[in-house]
């Protein structure tokens, strides 16, 4: 009954969506995420990293014992989010570039599409750059069709066709055995991912996602709503027609001190993919387990639970609880929403996750921006980059 419920709630909430993104023209279908790919100095120790702490497990594998000579890849699983973690075998190459330039961090977001060879087609003739034309992939499971195209910074996005694969992952991989699968920690799904850009580079990537993608701007922030006394940043978030993906597009604003967007791009050495959202249904019993296992989030002062119930009304849950675990509350006109950010999983600080369970709320948690900021700031403040 309650995969029922979860299905006619998600139904519902893909029809309001449509309502609102009469600005989306949907040439572009996305069924969802397929995988994200980072690009780390040791995949190896990288997974073990995301086993232990995020409760992912071991999926596929390529590498030399696969005849791939060049780069070892681990994929990691947990319910609908799936990780792959690649490093280079070899010097040199683009690989070794880019973990050079930017450190650990994402290079793809590949979108779950039925034909790849259209969706390649619709974006390039759009005035998409090509990463990769389609390119059709098989082994005895089957074949799959992938393609790609260049977005902000070296970041790309490629598009998976896997309607007649039956095999593990992608063809080239095998199945990944492993004794060690700790317990997953109730991560769901992929939100949304943030895309972080330079000075004034806010609108030119949402309209590479409207035009390019059919994208719809449907939540924009301005350096009013994200500011503290010290730094300030503009948003705006794009999505698919069906809402499955969101992207919102951060740029820096004038502050008195370095924002948390310029200390990213600082370290990034460019744009990139700040963090991932990755939903849960119970950010208690997942936030709980995450700090069990090493986990280490952003610190929220007492006082932000002091007005709680006069900024976001009656909720479900204990507010000692969520206080204990330093959980964010914002409400908007469909619902409230829990969320609670990691400090930067990565040496540089850069790349972070963000840990959220909507309760009807469709926003991004404006009302939090301020306390969040704040918190960002203790930690640059506590690195020198503030």
């Amino acid at each position: 009954m309650a995969d029922i419920k979860n299905l006619k709630n998600l139904q519902n909430y893909e029809y309001s969506l449509k309502k609102e993104f009469e600005g989306a023209e949907d040439f572009l279908p996305l069924l969802g995420t397929d995988y994200v790919e980072l690009y780390v100095g040791n995949a190896k120790q990288s997974a073990h990293f995301y086993k232990t702490a995020f409760g992912f497990q071991s999926e596929a594998y390529c590498g030399l014992e696969t005849g791939v000579k060049d780069r070892v890849s681990y994929v990691l699983k947990q319910d609908k989010i799936r990780l792959v973690l690649t490093t280079p075998l070899v010097e040199g190459g683009p690989i070794n570039e880019h973990i050079n330039k930017h450190g650990d961090g994402v290079k793809v977001i590949a979108l779950w599409v039925e034909n790849a060879t259209k969706a390649w087609e619709e974006t390039t003739k759009r005035g998409a750059k090509s990463f990769m034309e389609p390119t059709r992939e098989e082994d005895e499971n089957g074949h799959v069709v992938r393609s790609g195209i260049y977005t902000y910074g070296e970041t790309v996005h490629i598009f998976v066709e896997r309607n007649f694969y039956y095999g593990t992952f992608l063809p080239g991989y095998r199945k990944w055995e492993s004794h060690y699968n700790p317990e997953p920690v109730g991560l769901k799904y992929i939100d949304h991912m943030v895309g972080n850009v330079g000075w004034g580079e806010m609108n030119t990537w949402t309209e590479f996602y409207a035009k390019v993608m059919g994208f719809a701007q449907i939540v924009s922030f301005d350096d009013k709503d994200i500011s503290t006394e010290f730094t300030a940043l503009m948003s705006k978030v794009m999505s698919n027609g069906n809402g499955r993906i969101k992207f919102p597009i951060n740029e820096p604003a004038k502050g008195k001190k370095k924002s948390q967007i310029e200390e990213y791009i600082d370290f990034y050495n460019g744009a990139g993919c700040q963090h991932i959202a990755v939903a849960t249904n119970d950010i208690v019993a997942t936030v709980g387990a995450m700090r069990d296992r090493g986990v280490e989030f952003l610190y929220v002062p007492d006082s932000y639970y002091d007005d709680l119930f006069e900024r976001v009304g009656k909720i479900d849950e204990d507010v000692e609880v969520l206080k204990k675990h330093k959980i964010l509350i914002d409400r908007d006109d469909e619902g409230y929403l829990l969320q609670l950010f990691t400090k930067p999983v990565v040496d540089r600080p850069t790349m972070f996750f963000e840990i959220i369970q909507r309760k009807g709320a469709k926003s991004f948690g404006k009302g939090n921006f301020k306390a969040l900021f704040e918190s960002i700031e203790r930690e640059q403040e506590n690195r020198g980059t503030l």
